[in-house]
């Protein structure tokens, strides 16, 4: 492991953002919408991460793909800015690079308009650079489904391959794009160290609405970690030493929730790389996902590992730990 040049590779999207906030349903009644502001900023679960993750001191890399224009250079500009080693992204002259409108309420919630024909869409497992990959400690699997054709096949493949080479394997999800169910990644789980779903995601894959239940149904895919994020309650951790429930950060009222997820699985992938136990692990994550979601966009929350220390030593301070 310490012969590794890279301490995570992130697997997944690259996609460029335009967030819209703060916007209401009624939109479409007016002629003109005026929102607070409208900028590119860098998207996709795999860049998120791995530019929060770099931000936190580790060295970071990226597997994705992009295409060969003007939003393609502009991510590429965004990883060179945060040292993210990109030779891992495949660049595909046949696609574009994906662009999604972020249309972001006033309370932090949001959806997103994408393009089904943009590289999210189109990456699969020829665009993963194998021995780009087996550089790193950790292979973090941005978001299961996310890229619809890096199924629970490709998936299998890929995580066979980083297991050969002794790397911890983690991954988020997504609700499934394509009406994929749990038993078309049930392999692909059992090769996963940590596991980062939302509730709402693992009650629709699991079929179970009682917490202790879905994290439960997650474990015995195999999965050695489950740590379902809870919302403003925290996270729920289920491993073989039972369960606890890590409470999320007092305090903090959302303006965005977007990236919110990404910025836990990077904060909980950082503190693995710290040594810390399990517990820490959530907290840690609680705290980078509390900065992010008080800010607009994935990335431009959490800036430095000393933004994420002064909410660490608060989370102590209210907890008293």
């Amino acid at each position: 492991m310490s012969e590794k040049k890279l301490d995570v590779i992130c697997l997944g999207a690259a996609v460029v953002d335009i967030p819209l906030r703060p916007v209401s349903r009624d939109m479409f009644d007016i002629e003109s919408y005026p929102v607070d502001k409208i900028a590119m900023t860098v998207g996709g679960d795999a860049m998120n991460e791995a530019t929060i993750i770099s931000r936190l001191g580790f060295k970071t890399g990226i597997i994705a793909c992009i295409g060969d224009d003007a939003a393609g250079q502009f991510i590429l500009r965004s990883c060179k800015k945060d040292n993210i080693d990109v030779e891992g992204i495949k660049i595909d002259p046949n696609i574009d690079t994906s662009m999604n409108i972020g249309l972001v309420t006033e309370d932090g919630e949001r959806t997103f308009v994408t393009n089904r024909n943009g590289s999210l869409w189109k990456e699969n497992i020829e665009h993963v650079d194998f021995e780009k990959m087996k550089q790193a400690k950790i292979l973090s699997l941005a978001s299961i489904f996310n890229c619809p054709l890096l199924d629970g096949k490709a998936l299998v493949e890929i995580f066979k391959v980083a297991k050969a080479e002794g790397m911890t394997i983690t991954a988020d999800m997504i609700k499934p794009r394509l009406g994929e169910t749990l038993d078309d990644i049930k392999e692909a789980l059992s090769y996963v160290d940590y596991f980062f779903p939302n509730f709402d995601e693992a009650c629709l894959m699991t079929g179970e609405t009682d917490e202790a239940k879905v994290a439960d149904v997650l474990y015995n895919c195999g999965v050695k970690n489950v740590v379902m994020k809870i919302g403003k309650r925290g996270c729920y951790i289920r491993n073989a030493d039972g369960a606890m429930i890590v409470p999320a950060c007092k305090g903090v009222t959302a303006i965005d929730t977007i990236g919110a997820g990404d910025n836990f699985a990077s904060g909980f992938i950082s503190a693995i790389l710290q040594g810390k136990n399990i517990r820490e692990c959530g907290v840690y994550a609680n705290c980078t996902a509390a900065i992010s979601v008080q800010h607009t966009g994935a990335t431009s929350g959490v800036q430095n590992k000393e933004m994420v220390e002064e909410m660490l030593a608060k989370y102590h301070r209210d907890y008293i730990l």
